[in-house]
């Protein structure tokens, strides 16, 4: 049962709003090779405002996602890419369908 899950919130410097976007859609790839990441969203929540939701059945998979390819590439490019550093939180899941 998925348990688990990471939400990192996004904040686009002005001006940057597509680079977020067509850099976090690039990263399905990835994430489609990370075998404990169940599920992986990557989402706008506003006019500069991006997200990534993603789940896992266990904390094993959760701290693999954290140290993975996709959470280095945030890291390297955000300087660059956000206005503020990326807020990720761990989420522990009540209810899912």
């Amino acid at each position: 049962m998925v348990k688990f899950a990471l939400l990192a919130r996004l904040e686009a410097k002005p001006g940057k709003e597509q680079e977020v976007a067509d850099f976090i859609k690039s990263a399905l790839p990835l994430a489609q090779q990370e075998t404990q990441t169940i599920s992986w969203y990557a989402l706008q929540i506003g006019p500069s405002t991006f997200g990534i939701f993603d789940t896992f059945e266990n904390e094993k998979g959760r701290i693999a996602h954290l140290g993975g390819q996709i959470a280095a590439a945030l890291m390297a490019k955000a300087p660059e890419l956000l206005a503020i550093t990326p807020v990720i939180e761990q989420v522990d899941l009540l209810a899912v369908k």
